[in-house]
């Protein structure tokens, strides 16, 4: 076993559309359990830190706009391979073709707004827990 944590955000159009808990009890039905978790409102400087690799991209200032448009609940899960099973839960990026059965193939109405983030690599979940849950890192 490879127990891991990483990073999830509920987004704000999740927090929104009331989906919250149905999002964490699919991540506890697969046996990854929540180690903090917070609700919070977002500052362009802590998604600036948050996405800081896609700063010169054209598409961040829309993801900028929508990820501080309202609440969001920030997470750290653990568990066997987490970043690997977040992911594989979470679906594709792209909400639009995202498998059915995952989080975006059941409920992301746009790429845009795809309900959920959760960390790209054990590297980047270290990176993003330290940065949202500082106690934890």
């Amino acid at each position: 076993m490879t127990i891991e944590r990483t990073l999830v955000l509920i987004k704000p159009d999740a927090v929104k559309r009331g989906l919250v808990g149905e999002i964490l009890a699919r991540y506890e039905r697969k046996a990854l359990r929540i180690v903090a978790m917070e609700q919070r409102e977002v500052d362009a400087s802590m998604a600036d830190k948050h996405y800081h690799e896609h700063l010169d991209r054209d598409f961040y200032p829309a993801l900028r706009s929508f990820v501080t448009s309202g609440p969001l609940v920030a997470l750290v899960l653990e568990g066997d391979d987490a970043v690997s099973a977040v992911r594989l839960l979470n679906g594709a990026t792209d909400g639009r073709r995202a498998e059915p059965g995952s989080i975006r193939g059941d409920w992301a109405l746009s790429n845009r707004e795809n309900l959920v983030h959760g960390s790209d690599s054990p590297e980047a979940a270290a990176r993003e827990v330290g940065l949202w849950f500082p106690g934890l890192g």
